[in-house]
Formats: structure tokens, C-alpha cells, sequence
């Protein structure tokens, strides 16, 4: 059966690692011969009647064989992917995880407490996985007002008024969305938002930079600001009203 990743794809959930190649489940004691390995990635496990959907594993049981075995920030991904299709909610993938034992049932718990759903996509489950990591607050898409709305950002540690924007290329590469994202961050700024932008590339090849750089603002704490009775990241001041 195609199984982990191969079976995540076919049940639509979106990945920050899709599979380079088939990923399948035999049965622990099957004869797999060399050729028949060449091109595919095996796992070996006894799948029960209630763990095949069509050619592939069934959703629960690729939920459990992604968060149990896939590095935390693959986990992650599917997890939220899980949440936006509506194959679960926060409460019944909890509930599920809560009953698998054996080797990567704690990481599978962990992921499942992590997971939201509200993230867009996976670029935007990473950045917030950083930030978490690096002691940041974050919230997704909350909308932001000064003397009127401004917006709602990808990510916001409303108590560091520090903004995250995940900056895809699909999405900001026009010059019309030049235009309009170099309004919108400027408002960002004169509200009195420090912003921060990272692009696909970093976040989803280079974590140890995008840490570093996380890890940085996050330690430079809050002060109040005496002109306008605001709390800033410290550092210079950014002009709130």
C-alpha cells in the first residue's frame, strides 16, 4: 500500500517534503526482491483491514505513520494540512494521537498539540515552528489596526509588536504587489510594528539562519515607549502614533 508520505499526497494533504520517491508498506514478513526495492522506499508493518482506503493507507493510519515517524517539521506540516482539508479537528486529532503507543507516540502527541490548521501552507507551519522554537509568542493573521485596520500579517507576537511575513514569490511578485505589500509594511512600521520578512528559500532550506535571526529579535525583550505609551521590540524607535 502507499503509505507516509505517498499516502499523504493521495489523500491531498499538502507537504513541506514531498516524497522523492513511492513511499509503500509490506507486510512485515514478505520476500521484497532488489528490483522490486529499486525506485521505492519499503516500511514494513501488519496493516489491518481498517488501515487500507483504496491503493493506500487510510487517513488515520497515515496521520499516525507521518506524525509518528516524519521529522517534527514534516509531522507538522501534514498535521496543519490535515486541519484545513477538515479531515479532523484540533480536538479529535488530539483525541486519536492520545491513543497511539509504541516508538514515536510522543512526538505524535507533541505535533498534534502544535497543529492549528490556520496556517495557509506549509511555508507559513515552518515559520511559525521557528518561531516558536526561538521564544516568540505568534499568532496567525490577526487583524491589526491603528486609526484604522492595516491588515492582518502571516505571523504577530502581539506583545513583542513584532510581525513575521512569509514572502512567497507566487504571491509578491508582481508590481502591483510590490506596490501594495511596500505600502502595507510601511504602515506596519509607523504603527509601531517591527517587521521581519523571510522568503520560501530560508525558511524551508535554511532554519538555522531564519533561527538566528528569530532568536535575536525575540531576545531583545519589550520596553514602553514614553512618547506614545506603546511596547516596542528594543531598539530604535519605529515612530508609532
Amino acid at each position: 500500500m502507499l503509505s507516509h508520505r505517498s499516502a499523504a499526497q493521495f489523500h491531498g494533504w499538502e507537504q513541506k517534503s514531498p516524497p522523492t520517491l513511492p513511499e509503500v508498506t509490506v507486510p512485515k514478513n514478505r520476500h521484497v526482491a532488489v528490483g522490486q526495492r529499486r525506485g521505492v522506499q519499503v516500511h514494513r508493518a501488519e496493516l489491518e483491514p481498517s488501515d487500507i482506503d483504496g491503493p493506500a493507507t487510510s487517513m488515520r493510519r497515515t496521520i499516525a505513520d507521518c506524525l509518528r515517524s516524519l521529522p517534527e517539521d514534516e509531522s507538522l506540516a501534514i498535521a496543519d494540512s490535515v486541519l484545513r482539508s477538515h479531515a479532523e479537528t484540533p480536538s479529535s486529532l488530539r483525541a486519536f494521537v492520545a491513543t497511539l503507543r509504541g516508538p514515536g507516540s510522543g512526538q505524535a502527541r507533541r505535533v498534534a498539540a502544535s497543529a492549528n490548521g490556520l496556517s495557509a501552507n506549509p511555508f507559513e507551519t515552518e515559520l511559525r515552528r521557528l518561531a516558536m522554537i526561538a521564544g516568540l509568542n505568534v499568532r496567525l493573521h490577526v487583524p491589526l489596526h491603528a486609526e484604522h485596520f492595516i491588515g492582518k500579517p502571516d505571523l504577530v507576537d502581539v506583545d513583542r509588536r513584532i510581525i513575521l511575513e512569509a514572502d512567497s514569490f507566487e504571491w509578491h511578485g508582481s508590481r502591483r504587489a510590490l506596490v501594495r505589500d511596500a505600502r502595507r509594511y510601511n504602515s506596519f512600521v509607523v504603527a509601531g510594528w517591527v517587521v521581519l520578512r523571510f522568503s520560501w528559500e530560508d525558511v524551508m532550506h535554511h532554519p538555522d539562519d531564519v533561527l538566528r535571526v528569530l532568536r535575536a529579535v525575540a531576545s531583545q525583550g519589550r520596553t514602553d515607549c514614553d512618547c506614545c505609551g506603546l511596547s516596542h521590540a528594543r531598539g530604535p524607535h519605529r515612530g508609532s502614533r
